[in-house]
């Protein structure tokens, strides 16, 4: 019970971790990063998983030489596409018998409400825009999937997503992540981190508000852009 307390506390806070997992781990620290980043995008069950403050960790043991920028960004880029991927096709295939099945618990209605109403109000921009929140980033694709969003339309918000995702938060965590303020208050960095990736939804927000009319707002438009 003891290990299985501590694996979960590893996992759940492997930002904090990153470090003494470099060291014992080296080279496989790459395929760990790559399963975590993986999961938290692929699968509705692991919403809870590390996203934006790993990134920024990644980031900054990046910029002490422990694991190389390039093939870092590279890796979990193409895992966030891949996680999207995977569970946009699960909630194609599976998810209306997942959300309909009173015995399936581990699929929080709520989780999917909040989402849907994302795609109300931001139509297939919200696989971009749910990298920078979590939960709704988790379950924007499965909705997606379910919704029978047409994939040559999702894919291509899909990478554009996860490019900005990694890109951004892997950078930000490589230029600032090691400056003596930042390791010193690392909550509060997740905090800004966390106020950050709030931004491109607050603005898509007061865009919304001023024009409420918009066209990809609507739940017609919604509909049209789901089904294409």
């Amino acid at each position: 019970m003891e290990i299985l307390q501590t694996f979960i506390d590893v996992v759940l806070h492997l930002d904090t971790h990153l470090t003494d997992l470099v060291n014992q781990y080296g080279l496989l620290t790459y395929g760990i990063l790559f399963l975590i980043v993986f999961a938290e995008t692929g699968f509705v069950v692991t919403p809870f998983l590390p996203g934006d403050s790993l990134l920024f960790a990644a980031g900054a043991i990046a910029s002490l030489g422990s694991l190389n920028l390039l093939l870092l960004i590279a890796l979990l880029i193409v895992a966030a596409i891949a996680g999207d991927t995977v569970n946009y096709w699960i909630g194609h295939f599976f998810g209306k018998k997942l959300v309909d099945n009173p015995k399936i618990t581990f699929i929080n209605q709520e989780h999917i409400d909040k989402t849907e109403q994302f795609y109300k109000k931001h139509g297939a921009k919200t696989i971009i825009l749910a990298r920078f929140v979590p939960i709704v980033r988790t379950f924007a694709p499965f909705v997606a999937g379910v919704g029978s969003m047409h994939y040559s339309t999702f894919i291509l918000y899909n990478v554009v997503g996860g490019v900005l995702w990694v890109g951004m938060f892997t950078l930000l965590g490589y230029f600032f992540g090691n400056m003596e303020f930042v390791k010193e208050n690392f909550h509060y960095a997740v905090f800004a981190i966390i106020g950050l990736s709030l931004i491109p939804v607050l603005y898509e927000y007061i865009q919304h508000k001023r024009n409420p009319d918009v066209p990809g707002v609507s739940t017609k438009k919604l509909e049209k852009v789901v089904n294409e």
